[in-house]
């Protein structure tokens, strides 16, 4: 069996394990998938209807928080899913046949497999309900997508290692990204705040894929600032780091997995 072929069984094998294992293979636990982004939506639709008379783009409250949070959740639940993953597949990673990547892979596919699926139900449902009328482009929603995820699978890939050789470190970064969810233009347009602040906030690579995703939506947003490509030198940049970690310290992780 060539090396690639192996791989491949492997990591449908894990996806599968993954996919019962996340959600126990009833519909309840997939329904619980779509509950946190409509619940977000809902939520922030209320409360700002309440505060402001139009949204920042188009005539949806709700479209308008959609477009900002789901980008966010494809990054975030990456990060969140792949950091545990050598901590959720200890057992399996005491066989010399399974390699760490092999279960990284499994649980991007999954994880990005569930996103997508879910950001397409809320986007649908969000538009039916305001009677909103979608002319999506696709091209621009899908590259921003794949930038989101795999910017978050980027950083899950750091954080495994500096997890493993930092306990403290885990709860440094849930405390220290917590902020990121308000600075990164979720609640508005990071191109409406004065100068010099949003240039300030874009540094931060996540607010380019919001406005990134949101252009796909929109078609008469032409956002001020954005650079897809800082965004993707960035993401690069993350999994360039989180593998040469892993190369470096992967010997004691697996051990410490064992």
């Amino acid at each position: 069996m060539s090396l690639l072929s192996q791989h491949v069984r492997v990591v449908s094998a894990m996806m599968i394990r993954e996919t019962t294992t996340r959600y126990g293979g009833k519909f309840g636990g997939y329904l619980w998938a779509f509950v946190d982004p409509v619940a977000h939506v809902v939520l922030m639709t209320l409360i700002f209807r309440a505060m402001v008379h139009i949204p920042a783009l188009g005539t949806s409250f709700a479209m308008f928080f959609a477009t900002g949070f789901l980008p966010w959740m494809f990054y975030n639940s990456m990060t969140t899913w792949i950091g545990g993953t050598i901590r959720a597949n200890k057992a399996l990673l005491s066989y010399p046949v399974v390699s760490p990547i092999d279960a990284l892979v499994a649980r991007y596919i999954v994880q990005t497999g569930t996103s997508v699926a879910v950001a397409a139900i809320v986007m649908w449902i969000v538009a039916a309900i305001d009677h909103t009328r979608l002319s999506v482009d696709a091209a621009t929603l899908a590259a921003a997508t794949a930038t989101a995820t795999l910017m978050g699978f980027g950083i899950g890939f750091i954080n495994i290692t500096l997890y493993a050789r930092f306990p403290l470190y885990e709860k440094f970064y849930t405390m220290a990204s917590r902020p990121l969810f308000f600075m990164s233009g979720v609640f508005f347009l990071t191109d409406s705040i004065p100068k010099p602040y949003s240039e300030y906030m874009l540094w931060n690579p996540i607010a380019h894929v919001i406005m990134w995703f949101r252009a796909g939506v929109y078609s008469e947003y032409r956002p001020h600032g954005l650079d897809p490509a800082y965004a993707i030198w960035m993401t690069a940049i993350y999994i360039a780091v989180g593998m040469l970690l892993l190369t470096v310290s992967g010997r004691e992780i697996r051990e410490g997995a064992a």
